[in-house]
């Protein structure tokens, strides 16, 4: 009786609710909201039904999925790592780099948010969390542009949407060119515009 194995203890409800969530995240990069549960019960080593003992549903775990994909977080942590005493050339480079590259990594998890949570008929709650970190992320950018805000035509909030607007359009629009964006070409943009300044005459 004393060599009899041991069992070994079941995870408590939210250990499994996470190991869950970060089983299901690889597969929605790979599959998209197809995903199966059987596909997350074998990826996570569990049999089919344990989802179902710690999510209702396999819409909420996609959806609980989807906004530990989605966290801005480590994006917050990079932009308020931006040397604000850097030129603001320089600054807006490193944060547009950094902003398309969030939305590149995430394009199709980006998209089963918008078509799960933002559209679809969902918790009133999840939609709040989901605008909440979007507000966030254009926060943390302003702030980026914020200590020469005094030599901006718009405030550094609409110059923060303007660089979110112009790397969500690279990424998802019909004419957008994510594999050749360049931080520096959108830094020229928005610092310079495109019209060359005339001479003045005499």
């Amino acid at each position: 009786m004393e060599n009899r194995r041991r069992r070994v203890p079941a995870m408590a409800p939210e250990e499994r609710r996470a190991a869950l969530i970060e089983a299901t995240i690889p597969l929605l990069h790979e599959h998209g909201l197809e995903v199966s549960t059987r596909q997350i019960a074998s990826a996570a080593g569990v049999a089919e039904g344990t989802i179902f003992g710690v999510f209702e549903t396999k819409s909420q775990l996609v959806v609980c999925s989807v906004l530990k994909a989605l966290d801005p977080q480590p994006d917050l942590d990079g932009l308020a790592a931006i040397d604000r005493s850097a030129p603001l050339r320089e600054r807006v480079i490193v944060a547009a780099e950094l902003v398309h590259r969030r939305f590149l990594e995430r394009a199709h998890l980006m998209h089963a948010a918008r078509k799960l949570i933002m559209v679809g008929e969902q918790d009133p709650e999840t939609v709040a969390r989901m605008t909440a970190n979007r507000e966030r992320l254009g926060v943390a950018l302003a702030d980026v542009f914020a200590p020469d805000a005094e030599r901006l035509r718009v405030t550094p909030a609409r110059a923060a949407h303007l660089l979110l607007m112009f790397c969500g359009a690279n990424t998802f629009g019909p004419y957008g060119e994510p594999d050749s964006f360049s931080g520096a070409d959108l830094a020229a943009l928005l610092l310079d515009g495109i019209h060359i300044k005339e001479t003045p005459t005499c």
